[in-house]
This record gives structure tokens, C-alpha cells and sequence, in this order.
């Protein structure tokens, strides 16, 4: 006998669309929840979200089809005419599901309803969300001179955040490019890299102090924590730990004991020796841009009179320190002696504040500048990084060492982090490049050297980089002539490190690469050029007619600097700019066993085996005065070798085809064969 036709909804039950509906709805809102209070947080686009919203609702009549014409099986997706004939015993899988997913669902809607805020706080604290950026303070004090002390707190604000592990903080060489207050914070924001900025005010009057400061989401254009000071100048250092831990406490950010330590430290209890110890930061900013060594004179003056005044002050005795081997570094070599001092005070600084960062900065300055110590260097300045996670410097020297010591990939890897931790610094991005150049990428060399010149269109070793990487790239002088034209022309570049361009400069460099000598040689009677040492301007001139082949027309400029080279080497030996300088004098007075003699004897203070970087150009100088002398084999074999070695800054194919430097030799067979040379490419 048949039985009865059942209803629908009796049909619908049968068939399981009742139980798929319901699952299909529980897993559609759990879906959308996390559409919906998840993505925000993750910046995924509203476009998406509406996007999962509408599939999950076309979805829904679409599974109910489906649930009314099929069943899965243990064999397989089948029509249920058919499987209803072998269903099995009932199952409480489809109940099981449902209740998981509701109560998962549930959760997720409470958690995103009632901690959003925490979240959204959370998420913006971690990551991006803890990065700062220190602004400029603006000096609001009636006696303008004053600036000093504006920049002063600042700048200890930012050295006690960048103790501080848990947070990025941007480095103040890039920062001091902004204004006190930018027009558009986003914009600054996003060039530095970082979700926070702090701007601030001081006004100083007698001994009193007033500092305004105020912590923006630079992204949302919102306050997050504003404060006024009205302090006593004998409080100042109080202040400046507490705005630090301010800034710590609304970015969520975990201090260690140490690093708590260090935010609500004192570097000294005199604030007179504090002032005076600003006032010798401000002078020591400023030697460190004008490379001036008068300069550096008046910052170790002021440093010397805070030392005076607490002969126990740390940080003070540390920047001193540092301040006297730049000087050494970068203008004018100290005597034994007072190198010597120098490293007694990066030691003081150690002995009396053994956690200080800047002691070890200090004390790893001393072996790279004053000895080119690089083993115990590196571990000065690992120390300093350890204490001091934000520690730009160190991590430029670490940077720095690597290169030296040959080991290409580590540098490029620290440069990378340095310019993360400092992106708006020209020196830094100028630097990479060269190393890029070194190792014969022209195209990340010249990429490089353009980020460095759109930061600071001045910048030395950027202009000396993006001429020879177009070079390279082009393969024919045209490109860096033009570019040369576009380049600022009312300053004559510092010469770089290298071979004959480390006297002549930059500019003169691609001029005679050119073939133009007498535009090379004008560039040295311009008021810029009035700025270098004369002993270096007779030589550079002097030089200039050599390679134009007029050894007769050099001998007056090479005479009147001879005298004055060989005093200078006298009184500091291993002067290499100097050394170089000598041996072109000696080549064009026809005195070719002292040109060569020096020669060696610079590449014997500094060879390619101790100094990766700058032994390679000693050795190339050496190449060049061999080429000029006749002794062809000899620099034949010596560029051999440059051409398999990083050295792309001095020795490449290109160069070897039209630098006037290899004129003496260029129809030697042997000079040819090295034309057909794989140049080494890369680390």
C-alpha cells in the first residue's frame, strides 16, 4: 500500500535543508563578524568587507538548492533520491557544528563589541604604533641665542627614548630637517617612517623654565598627551625624564630596569656644567656638517668648561672625546699626544658610566679614527647598541666597520637598518651608495645617491657617487657631464677618498674624464675653492696639467706646493690625502722614484689586506703613479687585480677606456688584454 505523499516542510526536513539553513546562518555571521570587526584593524579596505557581506547573502538561497537536490555521502556529493535509500543511522554531527559555531560567533561578537577601543589601542601600539619621531623644539626665549638649550632638550629627550627597546625613535640628524611645527604631520609621518611625532616649545628665562610638549597620532591628526612644565632650571633634568616616560607610557611601550634606569638618570647635578655641556653639542652639530676644525676647537672648549665644573660629568667627557677624533678624522690628524688624551677621556668616560652609550661610542671612535682598529671598534660599538637599542651612531660605525673590513653583505644589511632608523639623513644614504658603487652596481648606486641628493642636493659623497654610477650605467662621460650641469654649482665638493680625484674633487674628476682641463682647472680659482688648503689647491691645479699631458706647465703650481706637503707629511705621516697630494708634486718636479717611493709608502699604511674600503684606492693610486713612471708590468698586474676585487669607485672598464690617467700606457698589449677582463660585480 502507498503511503501518504509528505507535506513540503516535511520534505524540507527530510532532505536536511532545515539543518544547512541554520548551519549556513551561523557560519555566515560568524564570516561576517570577522569581516566586519577584524579587517579595520588590519586596514583591509571597506570595499572588502561590503564585498564578504554580499557573498555570504547571495550564498545563502544557493545552499539551499543545493541542500534540496543533494546529499553528501561517505561516497560522495550524490542526488538525494539516492541517498536517502542508503542514509545511515542519524547523526548529531550537524548539531555539534552549529552550537560550536554559534558560541564561537557569540564570542567574537562580545570581544569585538565591548574591546574594540583596546584593540584598535593595541594594534596602534605595536609595530608602527610605537615609533617617534622628536621634532625640532622651538625657542620661544626672548634672548634668541638661546637655541642652544631648545635644541639641548630635545635632543636628551630623544637620547633617553632611544634607550628604550620596545620603541622606534626616529634619529635627530633626520628630524632636524622639519620645522618646529609642519604644516602637514601626515606628510613628515610618512617620511620618517613613524605613527608619532612630538613637537614642543622652551622658553628660558634667568632660572626659570617653561617646556611645552605634545604627543600626536600623526595618522589620525590627534592629541594624544599634551603638557606644560613651569620649572626652575635646577629641574630641568627632572623634566626631561619625565616627558620621556610620558611619551613611554601612552605608546604602551615595556621598560626593562635598566632602560628605567637610564629615563630617570641625571647626567650631571650642576646644570651650569649642563649648559655649558649644550652649548658644546650645538658647536659640535655644526663641526660635523662645516667640517670646519675651528669649529671643532669651540665645541671642545665648551665641553672642557662643563668638565670643569663636574669633572665627574660622564657624558660630557664622552662627546669630548668624540668631538677630538672627528676633528682628527675629518680635518686636521692630532699629534700623538693629544690622541693620545683623546683616548684617556673615552676611558674616563667608561670607568665612570660603564652603561653609558656613548662612552662606548666614545671609546670605539677612538680605536676606528685614531688607529683603524676595527676588532675592538666593533665590539665598542655593539656594547653601545646593546645599551642604547636607538642608537643611530653605533649602528653607522658597525655599518662602517663591516665595509672595512671587507664583509660587503653585513654593511649593506647595517646601512639598511640605519637608514630605517634614520631615513632622512643624506650622509647615511650617500654612504650606501658608495658602497653600491664599490662593488660595481651602478643602478642601486645611483638610486642611492639620488635619494641622498633629494634629502640634502649638497651632499658630497652623493654628487661624487651619482656622476660615476651615470658613468658606468651610460658608458660614456655625456650623461655625468649633463648631470653636472643640474648639480649645484656655488660650492666646490670636498674631495673624496680615492685616487687623483681625492685631491682634485669631484667635479674637476669628471671634467678631466671629459677631456675639458681647462674648465678642470678654473674650478680651483673660484672663492670656493679659496676655503681649501693651499698645499692641496697648488696640488690639485698642478695634477690637472699632468693628465692634460703638460708636465712642464705643472711644475709652478707643484713647486709652490711641495714645500708646503712635505711640512704637512712631517708633522702628520700618516696624512693620505697629503701622501697623495706629494707624490703627483714629486711626479711633476721629474723627481718618478719619489713620486713612486710615497706612493708606496701610502699603500703601505693602508693596504687593500687592512682596509677593504680605502686600501683598494691606495692601491690604484699606486697603479696610476706606476702608469705615469713607466713602469707598465707592474701597473698592468695591479689593475688585473682591481678589476677582480670590490673597487668600482677607482678601477672598472669603462673608466679604463677613457681616464687620461692610463694615457701613458693605453697602446701597451698587455693594458688592452685587460679591456677584455669580467670585472668582479658585487660582494
Amino acid at each position: 500500500m502507498n503511503q501518504d505523499k509528505p507535506s513540503f516542510f516535511a520534505e524540507l526536513k527530510r532532505r536536511n535543508v532545515y539543518k544547512v539553513a541554520a548551519a549556513y546562518a551561523i557560519v555566515g555571521w560568524l564570516i561576517v563578524q570577522v569581516a566586519t570587526q577584524v579587517f579595520p584593524f588590519l586596514e583591509i579596505p571597506n570595499w572588502v568587507v561590503r564585498a564578504v557581506i554580499v557573498l555570504v547573502a547571495i550564498g545563502f538561497p544557493i545552499a539551499l538548492i543545493i541542500a534540496w537536490a543533494f546529499e553528501l555521502t561517505p561516497e560522495g556529493l550524490k542526488r538525494t533520491e539516492d541517498a536517502l535509500t542508503k542514509r545511515r543511522s542519524k547523526s548529531h554531527v550537524w548539531i555539534y557544528v552549529i552550537v560550536i559555531a554559534a558560541l564561537f560567533s557569540v564570542g567574537l561578537f562580545f570581544a569585538g563589541r565591548y574591546t574594540a577601543p583596546r584593540l584598535q589601542q593595541s594594534v596602534a601600539a605595536t609595530g608602527p604604533g610605537k615609533s617617534i619621531a622628536v621634532l625640532p623644539f622651538e625657542n620661544l626665549s626672548d634672548d634668541k641665542s638661546a637655541a642652544y638649550f631648545a635644541d639641548g632638550i630635545q635632543d636628551q629627550i630623544l637620547t633617553k627614548l632611544a634607550s628604550i627597546a620596545d620603541l622606534k625613535v626616529i634619529s635627530r640628524t633626520s628630524t632636524a630637517k622639519y620645522k618646529s611645527k609642519p604644516e602637514d604631520l601626515k606628510i613628515v609621518a610618512q617620511q620618517l617612517g613613524v605613527a608619532n611625532v612630538l613637537e614642543g616649545t622652551v622658553q628660558k628665562a634667568a632660572d626659570k623654565v617653561r617646556i611645552n610638549v605634545q604627543l600626536i597620532d600623526a595618522h589620525a591628526d590627534s592629541h594624544l598627551w599634551a603638557k606644560t612644565y613651569d620649572r626652575d632650571l635646577r629641574d630641568i633634568f627632572a623634566v626631561e625624564s619625565e616627558v620621556a616616560q610620558e611619551i613611554a607610557d601612552s605608546l604602551q611601550a615595556k621598560l626593562s630596569p635598566a632602560e628605567a634606569k637610564t629615563v630617570a638618570s641625571a647626567p650631571t647635578k650642576d646644570t651650569e656644567a649642563y649648559d655649558l655641556f649644550l652649548k658644546g653639542e650645538f658647536e659640535h652639530r655644526a663641526a660635523n656638517s662645516n667640517f670646519r676644525a675651528d669649529t671643532f676647537e669651540q665645541a671642545a672648549r665648551w665641553y672642557r668648561d662643563a668638565i670643569a665644573r663636574d669633572p665627574n660629568f660622564a657624558l660630557a667627557i664622552a662627546q669630548l672625546a668624540i668631538c677630538r677624533v672627528r676633528q682628527h678624522w675629518l680635518t686636521d690628524p692630532l699629534s700623538e699626544s693629544e690622541l693620545a688624551e683623546a683616548g684617556q677621556l673615552a676611558q674616563q668616560a667608561v670607568t665612570l658610566a660603564p652603561d653609558l652609550a656613548d662612552a662606548h661610542v666614545a671609546m670605539g671612535a677612538f680605536h676606528y679614527y685614531g688607529f683603524r682598529q676595527y676588532e675592538p671598534a666593533l665590539t665598542e660599538f655593539q656594547r653601545a647598541l646593546k645599551i642604547q637599542p636607538n642608537n643611530s651612531s653605533a649602528l653607522q660605525f658597525i655599518a662602517a666597520v663591516y665595509r672595512r673590513q671587507g664583509k660587503w653583505n653585513a654593511a649593506l644589511e647595517e646601512w639598511k637598518r640605519a637608514i630605517d632608523q634614520d631615513p632622512r639623513d643624506a650622509n647615511i644614504a650617500s654612504t650606501m651608495a658608495e658602497t653600491y658603487l664599490v662593488l660595481r652596481n651602478w643602478k642601486d648606486a645611483e638610486e642611492m645617491a639620488r635619494r641622498a641628493l633629494s634629502i640634502d642636493p649638497h651632499e658630497n659623497i652623493g654628487v661624487h657617487v651619482l656622476l660615476l654610477s651615470a658613468l658606468h650605467r651610460a658608458g660614456k662621460i655625456e650623461e655625468p657631464l649633463r648631470l653636472l650641469v643640474s648639480l649645484p654649482s656655488n660650492d666646490l665638493p670636498i674631495p673624496n677618498t680615492g685616487t687623483y680625484d681625492m685631491v682634485i674633487g669631484s667635479r674637476a674628476e669628471i671634467l678631466v674624464l671629459a677631456r675639458d682641463f681647462a674648465s678642470a682647472s678654473k674650478g680651483w680659482e673660484t672663492a670656493a675653492a679659496a676655503t681649501i688648503p693651499e698645499r692641496q689647491r697648488f696640488a690639485a691645479k698642478a695634477i690637472i696639467q699632468i693628465l692634460n699631458g703638460d708636465v712642464a706647465g705643472a711644475q709652478g703650481d707643484a713647486e709652490e706646493a711641495r714645500e708646503l706637503l712635505e711640512v704637512r707629511v712631517r708633522e702628520h705621516p700618516q696624512d693620505i690625502r697629503s701622501l697623495r697630494a706629494l707624490s703627483w708634486v714629486y711626479l711633476a718636479l721629474n723627481r718618478k722614484t719619489d713620486a713612486l717611493n710615497v706612493a708606496q709608502q701610502t699603500l703601505g699604511l693602508l693596504p687593500p689586506e687592512r682596509d677593504a674600503f680605502l686600501g683598494a684606492d691606495n692601491l690604484a693610486g699606486l697603479a696610476e703613479m706606476q702608469a705615469q713612471t713607466g713602469a707598465v708590468a707592474e701597473a698592468v698586474k695591479n689593475l688585473s687585480r682591481l678589476l677582480s676585487m670590490p673597487a668600482g669607485d677607482r678601477v672598472s672598464i669603462v673608466r679604463l677606456k677613457i681616464d687620461p690617467v692610463w694615457d701613458p700606457i693605453r697602446n701597451d698589449p698587455e693594458f688592452q688584454q685587460l679591456l677584455m677582463m669580467k670585472e668582479h660585480i658585487g660582494p
